[in-house]
């Protein structure tokens, strides 16, 4: 427990906040003497160092380029709470996990027969789970790049998202080309009874709030259904269906539970191709009902599969902001509160940027492309 709180304590000093001595529970903001007509954002400023948001994400450079993969890389994601390891998966069949201090590559996950469209990690990152065009989600061993388990899709349909069930990494989600989201407990390799839905169209991405009580699912005809996912059974109860636009697909969606100044409402962030658009949702109500926050133009005229995350650090700052792969072969930052949004653009991908992903602590960040590319970027602040 102790170390838990030098941790917590640890932190506090870095954003000069104050435990009182009477109650550690409750922290108090910026201690010092409140200057006479300095605005909010000057403070806000004066708590992160005195740094802009813009200038909090300021890039020194590059890290490390991989280029282990022969096709697209669909997807990249830090392991959690790991600052130096990264899972990659990509459209040659193949995944792989790398170390990034110094840069290598630990294992090459091979054993799919088709396009990896996804994977995420277990919380423990111990494991990692993938889905492919060849109809299987796979378990892989995340220490020995050993595959653990593989459980083909009931109807033979081609997996196209999967995502872990947050609160119990036993169950896992699937979304399949013939619009099914279905769930699995890949411990015993079953498909669970009442945990399957039909939805609209294909099943293109999948996102859960974080206490796993809700889930989204995105398709190729530019539907969001919020289902309620009960944690005992793993049954799903469809919630609330919106269109977004029609016949654009939702190639990703991402939920946060925020905890910022400028946005404290829960959120998803959406990704819609063919109408050049990242889409910024509050959450209304238990049922997962969506209602439009922000637009932002991002170029995706095509059917390709951009991802977008939120920055993980973003109590205490001026702004929170989001992050996005884009069809102009530039990552772009984007500050949700402010009316000129677009903080910075990162150049040095040739081909479309499909997923960027920060480290925990953003002194890294990861994005991938259609070539098959990954840049590690290295923050100036880091």
């Amino acid at each position: 427990m102790a170390t838990v709180w030098q941790q917590v304590l640890a932190i506090d000093a870095r954003y000069n906040a104050y435990r009182s001595p009477n109650d550690p529970n409750f922290r108090a903001i910026g201690v010092g003497a409140w200057v006479a007509g300095a605005t909010v954002e000057q403070h806000l400023s004066a708590i992160v160092g005195g740094t802009s948001i813009s200038e909090n994400y300021a890039f020194a450079g590059v890290h490390h380029i991989f280029d282990q993969h022969r096709d697209a890389v669909t997807s990249v994601r830090f392991a959690n709470n790991e600052k130096y390891l990264l899972g990659c998966s990509s459209a040659d069949g193949n995944l792989s996990i790398c170390r990034l201090d110094p840069p290598c590559v630990l294992y090459m996950l091979e054993g799919h027969h088709g396009k990896v469209t996804g994977f995420e990690w277990s919380l423990s990152n111990d494991l990692l789970v993938s889905g492919s065009l060849d109809g299987t989600v796979r378990l892989w061993d995340a220490k020995t790049g050993s595959c653990v388990r593989t459980v083909p899709d009931p109807s033979g349909a081609a997996i196209l998202s999967c995502v872990f069930q947050p609160a119990n990494n036993n169950m896992v989600v699937t979304g399949n080309d013939r619009g099914l989201v279905q769930v699995l407990n890949i411990s015993t390799g079953i498909y669970l009874k009442g945990g399957s839905s039909q939805t609209t169209g294909c099943v293109l991405c999948l996102t859960f709030e974080p206490t796993g009580k809700l889930l989204w699912a995105g398709d190729d005809r530019g539907y969001i259904v919020s289902y309620l996912f009960d944690l005992p059974t793993g049954k799903l109860t469809k919630g609330k269906r919106m269109v977004v636009a029609e016949n654009c697909p939702i190639t990703c969606l991402s939920a946060r539970q925020w905890a910022s100044r400028e946005a404290r409402d829960p959120s998803v962030l959406a990704n819609c191709g063919l109408i050049n658009a990242l889409l910024l949702y509050s959450v209304q109500g238990s049922d997962g009902s969506l209602a439009l926050k922000r637009k932002f133009h991002v170029k995706h005229r095509c059917r390709t599969p951009v991802r977008s995350s939120f920055c993980p650090i973003m109590s205490f700052r001026q702004g929170a902001c989001i992050v996005t792969g884009s069809e102009d072969q530039c990552v772009n930052f984007f500050d949700v509160e402010r009316a000129k949004p677009l903080l910075n653009k990162l150049q040095g991908h040739s081909a479309a940027v499909l997923d960027v992903c920060f480290n925990y602590d953003e002194s890294l960040l990861a994005s991938s492309d259609a070539q098959g590319m990954v840049i590690l970027w290295k923050r100036s602040s880091a």
